[in-house]
């Protein structure tokens, strides 16, 4: 257990240093064998800071800092490339909660994971497409 947690977070970390830099594209990644599109025009949003530090769903304790998501569907522990379509910026997530609750909305990110796709970051809403990853 202590060496996929180990490996989750070296990959997280390597997808926000390419992403910071812009020198890897998810196809370098080799455990990713292919992704699947799942929706194009999907509403996200991020998670207000007075939810960090709080258990999710999954039994996690959210960090507004890391990569992950909440999701009504996907599995506790999929792995999820959100683009922004005005853009075309990424960020590789891991769901590890429930949600959104609110209607239109399909996923909420992390605060880091959505600054880091957002061409506003006065926004508090963007258009993305979500690929599953496998």
């Amino acid at each position: 257990m202590k060496k996929i947690t180990l490996f989750i977070v070296l990959v997280f970390s390597i997808t926000a240093i390419a992403q910071e830099k812009n020198i890897i594209t998810i196809d370098s990644f080799p455990f990713v064998k292919k992704s699947v599109l799942y929706k194009k025009n999907a509403h996200a949003s991020y998670y207000h800071d007075k939810f960090n530090g709080r258990k999710t769903a999954s039994g996690k304790i959210f960090n507004n800092n890391n990569f992950t998501a909440a999701h009504k569907k996907f599995a506790f522990g999929s792995i999820l490339k959100v683009t922004n379509e005005a853009n075309k910026k990424f960020a590789i997530v891991e769901v590890i909660d429930r949600g959104p609750f609110i209607k239109g909305r399909e996923i909420d990110l992390s605060k880091k994971a959505f600054m880091n796709i957002a061409s506003n970051k006065k926004s508090g809403l963007v258009y993305v497409t979500i690929e599953i990853l496998k």
